[in-house]
């Protein structure tokens, strides 16, 4: 799920990031390299996030599980 949730982030981000430098300066070129720069960065950090997400619920999970089962 994580690799579809980027993928939707990362387009959305990068229209967004488009949009606001094309809106500020006028500049397509501009606006093209920050939307490329900027939110590639930024998707990569939140993939890790994501991950890094889903292990702490697994491991809050298991931890529950075992827990319970006492």
């Amino acid at each position: 799920m994580a690799h579809k949730k980027t993928i939707t982030f990362a387009i959305l981000h990068m229209t967004i990031a488009f949009s606001v430098v094309w809106a500020l300066t006028g500049s397509i070129a501009l606006g093209g390299a920050v939307a490329l720069i900027e939110p590639t960065l930024n998707t990569i950090a939140y993939f890790f996030h994501e991950k890094v997400w889903e292990r702490f619920g697994r491991l809050r999970r298991a931890k529950t599980s075992s827990a319970s089962g006492l």
